[in-house]
């Protein structure tokens, strides 16, 4: 390194550790580079520190480093990081952030004079690339730095992204790639997605030595461990507790409704009004900058999170990290245990906080999973076409193209490399006209193609109509929340607004919120209110359960040598299962049937997931419709499927064949209205529905409509159209998840173990204990709670020996009531639709 910089690390009492000069090697060699370290091992520094250097041994004018982040506020903070080594070596670089939340002035300023190191994100960068100039702005462009670019493969912005690189490299033949990341468990496939070629050899694969191994231990609730329950309110005091000895604690959730519910728990045993703050996507920007800002100023001792705080920012001062409720995956685990320390050298310490016994297992395969420094995750998949749709236009939007030469861009990609010659032309065509059925329709005509075969856009509307739809996050549409008198608090959906009436009291922002009515497209509220206040759920917040962490849990649960590892309340739990039916196998699969309150219950110990959980429960009651089992409903959790019928299922075997995944998944696929919703989503990303058009946002009613109405005329006249073939692709790999279910039926043949049952079993009962909470709402709560502890009673006759003390809080845990339950309502036949929505 320059002596300068020599310098610069002495002062700080540093060293350049190895991967850091490997990466400045690199960088001389002119390579591109995937480089892989632990958290707190100075990726960031590395990523930059040769950009950093060019800069200061030939200084230059204009863009030189763009960083990508799938953050805004992971942008933000790396440009507060990168501040101090420029002014404590006086270095003459200008950096800054470029995100949908850039003030206009700045962002005119940034394609007039570009910055040297420009932070920004996936969808920022897309529309920067539509933009005429953008060959002037990006010309000289030396480095492309994609930060956690393993969050980013395999998804829709990573598509995104992937197709931007390849248009870079048009744009700046000489740039080269870097890509940092913590966790990767197919490194070969993300230096194939990171590679200008798409060839992984074309990248150099750098790894750090691993830091000291994180310390992580299993906090559980006083007294008691609930049977049920997925939110981890039960353990609250003893959350505080470790709030209240550490530091700077971050408190780690899974969705945002959880986040709400757990702060509001925290805030209300926070005797000593410790500072603590709350931080979730759905919050004004405004809210989390703050919360940003007070945390990387030492100012809070806490702050509960979801995944907007999971990726890369640098909070020095936090020395412990709760995880509440199961992680659902290794990588990701580790990802949130390394905001504590934030230092290579020094072990993160982190508890995690199980919510029930199912949960007390899983916490524990995740850290023998640490422990062995296992990784899960699945290589990137390839892109997908309305995204590419997407892309398609916004570079007509740049400048007109020759199809060829896009084409052969777009295979440079690396989540593009095996696309197909007629796929590649059918989205043209899609984007040119709609298609052949839709071709007739003036709206749906967005491109053209001149003499000499060059494609336009058809004029400045299309492009402006691009530019508000831009990205490929399709949400549920949201509604602002307004303090009556106040500031604006966040977005809600518009569904769980649509619930409410005035007066109605909800948990938003930390604060309990009473409901006083609509100001346009604004929901008005005021500060407090009577009753138990609602907690508003957001769609596709839920995360399945890894594949990995699946098959360490079956381990452990039919072995009782792993056992050591549980407490005793769960210990006794499988024993009582053992006592009263058997213990699921690490290879095959356990069903259980049992009469209760005249019905038959089916219970199958899957442990697949969630999703390939729900797809099996809609094909499994289909084929006991046919069966004239009279199926009434299921439950899908994590760990099992619960079905309930009128009547015996006598054969549970022909519930779980192979051939369930054929005519029958197709016909359930079509008939079902996931592929409508799957449609409605891509043809959105791919621009044939608009949700946004200049002061007018559709609700989630007309998108509904417009896509139903051009679902049911594509179905019909033109049934391969690229639309069609998207959904269905996107339908078989990922919302259904149909590889692990094709897992579990393999895994299966011939080794399932039916035991008929008088009563319910000890692990059946958190089951039931769900079926429960879907099935009541409102004012009909204590029923489900005395239904709970009847199931624990009726699991544990005869069975005394293993029971203490029962109360209605050991079986389920206590929380408010849940969304969409204003009125108690029952319904004798329940179908639950993939999101676990009740019809």
């Amino acid at each position: 390194m320059p002596e300068l910089f020599t310098r610069w690390f002495a002062a700080r009492g540093w060293m350049p550790r190895a991967h850091q000069l490997d990466m400045l090697e690199a960088a001389r060699a002119a390579r591109s580079a995937l480089l892989i370290a632990p958290t707190g091992g100075g990726k960031t520094l590395a990523g930059f520190l040769p950009s950093l250097i060019d800069l200061y041994e030939n200084p230059r004018k204009g863009l030189h480093t763009l960083y990508i982040s799938p953050l805004k506020a992971l942008a933000v903070d790396i440009a507060r990081n990168l501040e101090a080594p420029i002014a404590e070596m006086e270095l003459d670089i200008r950096v800054e952030t470029r995100t949908g939340d850039t003030p206009a002035n700045r962002r005119a300023r940034q394609r007039e004079t570009p910055p040297n190191i420009l932070l920004t994100t996936p969808e920022s960068l897309t529309l920067l690339l539509s933009l005429p100039d953008a060959d002037k702005m990006f010309g000289g462009l030396h480095t492309i730095v994609v930060d956690e670019a393993h969050a980013l493969a395999g998804t829709k912005r990573g598509d995104q992204l992937s197709l931007c690189l390849s248009r870079l490299s048009v744009l700046a033949p000489g740039s080269r790639r870097v890509g940092l990341s913590a966790t990767v468990n197919h490194p070969e496939a993300l230096c194939a997605w990171l590679s200008p070629t798409a060839r992984a050899e074309d990248v150099t694969l750098i790894r750090a030595e691993p830091g000291a191994p994180p310390v992580i231990g299993v906090l559980l609730p006083q007294g008691r461990l609930p049977w049920g329950g997925h939110m981890g309110i039960a353990s609250a005091p003893e959350i505080m507790e470790r709030i209240a000895a550490s530091r700077v604690t971050i408190v780690f959730v899974n969705t945002r409704a959880q986040a709400e519910l757990i702060f509001a728990a925290l805030w209300k045993l926070n005797e000593d009004a410790l500072p603590i703050g709350l931080h979730h996507g759905s919050l004004t920007i405004e809210q989390r900058r703050k919360v940003e800002a007070a945390m990387a100023d030492g100012r809070l001792r806490g702050v509960v999170a979801t995944s907007s705080l999971d990726l890369g920012i640098d909070w020095g001062g936090v020395d412990q990290v709760i995880q509440v409720a199961a992680p659902k995956g290794v990588s990701r685990l580790l990802q949130r245990v390394g905001r504590a320390n934030h230092r290579m050298d020094e072990a993160s310490a982190a508890l995690l906080v199980p919510a029930n016994r199912f949960e007390v297992i899983e916490c524990a395969a995740a850290i023998q999973s640490v422990e062995a420094g296992e990784l899960d995750g699945e290589p990137p998949r390839p892109g997908g076409l309305d995204v590419l749709a997407q892309h398609i236009l916004a570079m007509a939007c740049h400048a007109p193209f020759l199809p060829d030469d896009l084409y052969a861009e777009i295979i440079r990609a690396g989540a593009y490399a095996d696309l197909s010659r007629r796929d590649f032309d059918d989205t043209l065509r899609f984007v040119e006209d709609g298609g052949y059925a839709l071709a007739s329709y003036e709206r749906y005509r967005k491109l053209f193609r001149d003499s000499e075969g060059f494609v336009h856009v058809r004029g400045t509307a299309v492009t402006r109509q691009l530019r508000l739809n831009l990205g490929t996050i399709v949400e549920a549409p949201l509604l602002k929340v307004k303090l009556r008198g106040g500031p604006m608090l966040g977005e809600v959906e518009e569904w769980f607004i649509s619930t409410l009436t005035a007066g109605d009291c909800f948990m938003f922002a930390g604060q309990i919120l009473r409901y006083e009515g609509m100001s346009g497209v604004t929901a008005e509220v005021t500060r407090g209110g009577e009753g138990d206040p609602r907690v508003p759920a957001y769609a596709g917040s839920r995360m399945p359960l890894s594949t990995h962490l699946a098959e360490r849990v079956r381990g452990i649960l039919s072995d009782p040598a792993h056992w050591e590892l549980l407490p005793e309340s769960v210990r006794e739990w499988l024993e009582m299962q053992t006592f009263r039916s058997e213990l699921p196998s690490a290879t095959g699969l356990l069903v259980e049937t049992f009469p209760r309150g005249g019905r038959w219950f089916l219970v199958a110990y899957c442990f697949e997931g969630r999703l390939a959980h729900q797809t099996l429960g809609m094909l499994a009651t289909r084929r006991m419709e046919r069966l004239g089992w009279g199926p009434l409903g299921f439950v899908a959790t994590d760990y099992v499927l619960s079905i309930w019928s009128a009547f015996e299922p006598s054969d549970p075997d022909a519930l779980f064949t192979e051939d369930l995944l054929g005519e029958e998944l197709e016909e359930w696929i079509a008939d079902s209205s996931m592929l409508r919703r799957t449609f409605r989503s891509i043809a959105t990303i791919a621009g044939l529905i608009e949700k946004n058009h200049p002061s007018v946002e559709k609700s989630r009613k007309q998108m509904s409509v417009n896509s139903d109405l051009i679902y049911n005329v594509l179905r019909r006249h033109e049934p391969d159209h690229i639309l069609l073939r998207a959904t269905r692709a996107e339908a078989a790999f990922g919302l259904t998840d149909v590889r692990r279910l094709a897992t579990l039926l393999a895994r299966s043949k011939g080794h399932i173990r039916h035991r008929r049952l008088d009563h319910v079993s000890p692990l059946a009962v958190p089951a039931l204990i769900e079926i429960g909470h879907e099935w009541v709402s409102g004012n009909a709560e204590d029923a489900v709670l005395a239904e709970a502890i009847a199931l624990v009673d009726e699991a544990t006759e005869g069975a005394q020996a293993f029971t203490g003390n029962l109360s209605i809080s050991d079986a389920v845990e206590e929380r408010p009531r849940p969304a969409g339950a204003a009125r108690p309502r029952r319904s004798r036949f329940i179908r639950h639709a993939p999101k676990g929505t009740v019809r």
